[in-house]
């Protein structure tokens, strides 16, 4: 990996293209993420680079983390992230990674943390059918069957039943990168990217390629 940044969900919103296409888009505030450390072999047994994102007033951070940030000598951060890129001897501690570390077709990975719906039932948050909503039927939107009686006695694990849904770590793979505003700092991504309205978003490179 050589690319990645991390970044705050702004929404959604729509473009035009040169073509006039219009094309739905998400907004992310990336960066600038400011190198923490940088790990090496020799001291820490592989390489990578360590980010912080988005700055903290100085009274929520704990001890560790304030004596952490002291030795690199950059502001206090609420995020803390480490990336292994292929290229981590090239970085050094107070360097920036911005928005413009994309560019615009580049086709990346973006994971954040899903939005949280709660407890809900079998059909919404796996898809299951309903029964006949007749009166008589009295099986509407009750999940059914959970398994056998004697054989095997039991609920098998993994068994789809209802309970809370969303609030998950989730990765969309091979999305377009169709804008980048480094002024801003601002990456606009073709469709969908998972999380709220200001969760953290980590984007990458992506690992697949189109065929």
């Amino acid at each position: 990996m050589k690319k990645a940044i991390l970044a705050t969900k702004v929404g959604m919103t729509q473009i035009f293209n040169e073509d006039g296409v219009l094309t739905p888009v998400t907004v992310l505030q990336a960066g600038p993420c400011v190198v923490t450390q940088v790990k090496t072999m020799e001291n820490d047994g592989y390489e990578a680079v360590q980010v912080g994102f988005v700055d903290k007033r100085e009274k929520l951070v704990n001890k560790p983390m304030k004596g952490h940030f002291d030795k690199a000598g950059v502001a206090y951060k609420r995020y803390v992230r480490e990336f292994r890129f292929e290229n981590a001897a090239d970085y050094s501690v107070k360097d920036e990674i911005k928005a413009d570390i994309f560019a615009a077709g580049d086709k990346i990975d973006a994971t954040a943390i899903s939005k949280g719906k709660g407890f809900q039932g079998a059909i919404k948050r796996l898809g299951q059918s309903r029964g006949p909503m007749a009166h008589g039927s009295k099986f509407h939107r009750h999940q059914g069957s959970n398994g056998s009686a004697t054989t095997p006695g039991r609920v098998f694990k993994g068994k789809g039943m209802p309970g809370h849904m969303g609030n998950k770590q989730v990765t969309i793979q091979n999305l377009e990168v169709v804008k980048v505003d480094a002024e801003n700092n601002l990456i606009l991504v073709k469709g969908a990217v998972p999380g709220p309205k200001k969760s953290l978003v980590t984007l990458k490179e992506t690992v697949k390629t189109d065929k």
